[in-house]
């Protein structure tokens, strides 16, 4: 399977893209392997953290590509493709990319025309001005219009030559391909930045698409200016008054200018030389003393003018329709290779401490891996296998059970997605995982008779994962240690694999499951701030030390209170008693 090619039919099917403010909802119909609100929180989080890194998104949207998958070798080819992602890829100057919104339009009214009645209709729904010709009156209304679009004409042909705005087409796909030069405008900017990226199809698209632009940036040419006119007039009328005072008139030429209103032709000869040294042209003006312009004359060259350029534009634009036509499905693609490229530089980024890929096996296995969570974590090992295939992890508050909780959840998410890890990992593809966490609120009968309902609900499969937090806190300590350990005894005779944080170690260590085994994750001392130094890693088959006695211990060093002192000694001298 070509994964990118699979994103790419993703990101169609879904209507993603680049340039969407806010996240598409995308549902989904395949069935999460976290059964419980508190596993999927963890997979989202997971999800959050990845998506950090990209730029758009829509982006993120790509990761439920990755679906849970029990096949293996689906998950190995997945392992395939993030393998070949170079380190380091760029990814911020997406973010300087604009929406694409035209800022161009033709500069002249335009209207579509046919005298065939199937060819309006389906001219209609290209949301342009469009009409049908009936007769020659119809003709001669299209003159205020300044580029008329003959479509498949079959009886106005002879009539609508006599137009010089009428541009022949002869097929409805070539009916105002301005459209696509007001859509491609918007990304006039945007090509500037995608000029330079690491990826090949992008700019082979970009270089394709960019010389269309020297239409849209088609200079006007230059026309005749009003105001440039009258001063370029009053030059040449000056020349003439000037050559006339210095010039001579004889009678009959006096007497034949005034009787015939003709000009001599010493005068003609001056008027006309003054007339060739400036930039005016003989067709808009009216020769006399003075000369002056000829205003029908003056419309008529500029109304010429005008339509000579917009079909002279319009004649360009037809020629470029082969490329004008690809420009919708162009533009498609590149937003389809723009989201994939943001999503591999982002995974990028995110990989970049990460070398190992986790690893299929029938047993837990985490050496020395690392917390995506934590800003500066601490390496952590664990293991579960088919004779210790329940951790009973004890310790102190913030000692580091949630955090392990979670992080082999994380490992999980990232196991099925096809993603490297920091630290190396083995594990069985899990077909359904539990994660009970830590209950927040007040004991009592409610919440301990809901907990009791939702394991009762747990659908062992092939291979189950159940994880819970301090389950102990929604009823009363004296048989949540019973109630654990029968717990763990009963999904461990199903062959579930078990991580159970509890405080209760004590409590359970006497009716201990068999193929369970109690770890424990201990503050070591305090440091010379009165700190608690504890170190995360869990000691395999050992239970926690007491953490009150550290923090008695503390309150004792700081010598505000000689009951702290006492209590401090107290607890030394009866370490060994049963009920510390």
């Amino acid at each position: 399977m070509d994964i990118k090619k699979e994103l790419a039919k993703y990101i169609i099917d879904n209507n993603l893209s680049a340039f969407n403010l806010y996240k598409t909802p995308i549902k989904s119909d395949e069935e999460s392997i976290f059964k419980t609100r508190d596993g999927k929180t963890v997979h989202n989080k997971v999800l959050s953290k990845i998506s950090n890194n990209f730029c758009f998104s829509d982006s993120s949207n790509l990761l439920n590509f990755f679906d849970f998958n029990d096949d293996f070798e689906k998950i190995k080819e997945r392992q395939g493709f993030f393998s070949t992602i170079p380190k380091g890829l760029k990814n911020d100057f997406l973010k300087e990319l604009k929406k694409p919104r035209a800022s161009w339009k033709p500069r002249y009214g335009i209207v579509a025309v046919t005298d065939n009645e199937e060819t309006f209709k389906e001219m209609k729904n290209l949301d342009i001005p469009v009409k049908f010709l009936l007769n020659e009156d119809d003709v001669l209304d299209l003159q205020n219009y300044e580029i008329v679009e003959a479509v498949l004409i079959e009886n106005f042909t002879i009539a609508l030559e006599q137009l010089p705005q009428s541009v022949f087409i002869d097929s409805i796909d070539d009916v105002y391909l301005e459209r696509y030069l007001e859509r491609l405008s918007g990304w006039i900017e945007n090509f500037r930045i995608l000029e330079l990226i690491e990826d090949d199809e992008i700019r082979s698209i970009v270089f394709e698409l960019k010389p269309l632009l020297y239409l849209i940036d088609n200079v006007k040419k230059e026309k005749i200016n009003r105001k440039e006119l009258e001063d370029a007039l009053d030059t040449v009328n000056e020349e003439i008054s000037d050559r006339l005072k210095n010039m001579n008139i004889s009678g009959s030429s006096l007497f034949e200018m005034l009787s015939k209103k003709k000009l001599p032709e010493e005068i003609e000869k001056i008027i006309d030389d003054s007339i060739k040294q400036s930039s005016l042209s003989y067709d808009i003006l009216e020769i006399g003393i003075p000369v002056r312009i000829d205003e029908q004359e003056l419309e008529n060259h500029m109304k010429m003018q005008d339509t000579n350029e917009n079909t002279d534009f319009a004649e360009k634009i037809k020629k470029s329709s082969a490329i004008l036509k690809k420009v919708p499905e162009k533009l498609e693609r590149l937003n389809e290779l723009l989201l994939i490229y943001d999503f591999i530089a982002g995974i990028s980024k995110f990989c970049l401490d990460k070398e190992f890929f986790p690893e299929l096996s029938s047993e837990i296995r985490i050496v020395k891996a690392k917390n995506i969570f934590l800003d500066d974590p601490q390496e952590i090992s664990f293991y579960l296998n088919e004779l210790e295939r329940c951790s009973i992890l004890t310790g102190a508050n913030s000692g580091g059970k949630t955090t392990l909780i979670e992080h082999l959840l994380q490992l999980i998410t990232m196991f099925y997605i096809g993603l490297p890890v920091r630290g190396l990992v083995k594990m069985p593809i899990f077909s359904e995982v539990y994660y009970f966490a830590k209950n927040k609120g007040n004991a009592n009968k409610g919440a301990f008779e809901t907990l009791l309902s939702q394991m009762s609900k747990i659908k062992t499969g092939r291979q189950t994962l159940i994880v819970a937090d301090e389950i102990e806190s929604v009823t009363e300590p004296g048989v949540a240690g019973k109630i654990i350990a029968a717990t763990c005894e009963y999904f461990i005779d199903r062959n579930c694999f078990l991580v159970i944080a509890t405080h209760l170690g004590q409590e359970i260590i006497k009716v201990q499951p068999k193929n369970s085994r109690i770890d424990g994750i201990s503050a070591t001392g305090l440091d010379d701030n009165n700190e608690l130094i504890v170190d995360h890693n869990p000691v395999f088959g050992k239970l926690a030390n007491s953490t009150p006695e550290l923090i008695v211990e503390k309150m004792a060093r700081s010598g505000e209170h000689d009951y702290f002192i006492f209590l401090n000694e107290f607890l030394k001298k009866n370490r060994n008693s049963d009920f510390l």
